[in-house]
């Protein structure tokens, strides 16, 4: 099988074969491993991505270094049966983010740490994010200063990469949504101008240039955007090809470069196809993901009550609800309204900021309680009917097997299977 290489992006849509890449941003093992399955029987690579404040070299919030995430996504892949050499892995947001509250020459000295530990971890595709000010600077900078903070981190990176198999390839630009999307419900956005990002990529190439970069800058493949998509706690903003067509024309003045969209997640398939069809040829994934994951796990809970009603075993959504409130960092100040709206938000957002709890240890007891108990066992097709209605054909012309692990793999499937088509051109 020919797969492609991602340095070459921008020319895929002119050859034979896929158009545009899903990119995978989850550190979940299931998320991870169902990403795998459907993408091994493709022509497509796998790109999976890592963020700034999820992996870092002080562990950020997963606790993993960029080592250490590449030997878990390398030991998934293992168990799935996936090549390594069809595995990209992609820094995400990579600048001073977060250590933003102290003064910029320090919080850039960390960002150039954690850049170098991508690189030499063998991340290749790196978007470089140094938009935000630090301590006593404006919240966001200007595009002369990002891009010198960015060439910078470049730099750091082009060392560090040294003696690797492959150069980094780099995505610059800022201009996405809010991380996790909205807070509130939202009806439209504004798409990003030709002029801006015409001197988006202007700035940089001369930063680059300035700091003798101008080699690597040959590998800037794409430019994040605002193609206008979005999604709030409880809506989804859509994809108008009109609005973008501004935008997605603009490419042709940008060799070598396409679009890099964020929180493309709960777009309907014809959205992400047109996507891919005007240029936004990288689509970022991650809550829409793990929300399939939280509904079959939910599903199977309820499932599970059903077949054993005498179990004393403490159900997955109490379980969670207690590991939420006992940590409300991760969601409070994303979640308005009255207690009964916080709690359903909590978790049934489409923000999902409940994936930041699977890896505590309670949570990741409860999920293998539950799988344990439903462990070998064939689900009832009615059961399945009720509680995970949307996989029932599958189920029953015999696709998926009726059992708790297959049935969760199918869920997440499911929502790479939209990307995977609307990638494939």
């Amino acid at each position: 099988m020919n797969v492609p290489s991602i340095r070459y992006i921008a020319d895929w849509q002119k050859q034979a074969g896929p158009a545009g890449i899903p990119s995978v941003c989850s550190a979940h093992p299931l998320v991870l491993e169902a990403a795998m399955k459907a993408i091994l029987p493709t022509d497509l690579p796998l790109l999976i991505e890592a963020t700034c404040n999820q992996v870092n070299q002080d562990g950020g919030y997963t606790g993993m270094t960029p080592n250490d995430f590449r030997t878990m996504v390398e030991n998934i892949a293992s168990k799935a049966s996936f090549p390594l050499n069809r595995l990209i892995l992609g820094g995400d947001h990579l600048g001073p983010n977060p250590w933003k509250t102290l003064d910029a020459e320090v919080a850039m000295d960390k960002a150039e740490t954690m850049i170098r530990a991508y690189a030499a971890a063998g991340f290749t595709k790196l978007h470089l994010d140094c938009s935000m000010g630090c301590a006593g600077e404006p919240i966001a900078l200007n595009d002369a200063k990002t891009a010198e903070r960015a060439a910078r981190l470049a730099g750091a990176a082009e060392q560090a990469a040294i003696g690797q198999s492959q150069a980094p390839v780099y995505v610059i630009g800022t201009e996405v949504p809010v991380p996790g999307g909205a807070l509130d419900a939202i009806e439209g956005l504004e798409v990003t101008s030709s002029y801006a990002i015409r001197e988006t990529v202007k700035i940089h190439q001369y930063a680059f240039q300035q700091a003798g970069l101008t080699e690597a800058f040959s590998r800037v493949i794409a430019a994040v955007v605002q193609p206008g998509v979005e999604f709030g706690n409880h809506n989804v903003v859509i994809y108008d090809p009109v609005k973008a067509s501004e935008l997605s024309r603009t490419l042709s003045e940008l060799p070598g470069i396409v679009f890099e969209a964020h929180s493309t997640d709960y777009q309907p398939p014809s959205a992400l196809s047109n996507l891919v069809a005007d240029g936004f040829a990288i689509l970022k994934v991650g809550p829409g993901l793990t929300f399939a994951l939280r509904e079959a796990l939910y599903g199977l809970d309820m499932i599970a009550s059903e077949l054993y009603p005498d179990s004393s075993r403490q159900s997955l959504r109490d379980t969670m609800e207690a590991v939420m409130q006992a940590d409300p960092d991760n969601w409070q100040k994303y979640y308005e309204g009255s207690n009964d709206e916080q709690a359903r938000l909590r978790h049934f957002s489409y923000s999902d900021r409940i994936r930041y709890y699977w890896p505590k240890e309670d949570a990741k007891a409860s999920v293998h309680a539950l799988l344990e108990l439903l462990n070998e066992v064939d689900i009832p097709e009615p059961l399945i009917s009720q509680y995970l209605g949307g996989l029932l054909k599958k189920v029953r012309s015999t696709e998926v097997a009726p059992r708790a692990n297959e049935l969760i793999f199918a869920a997440i499937k499911d929502v790479m299977q939209d990307y995977i088509s609307a990638c494939k051109g």
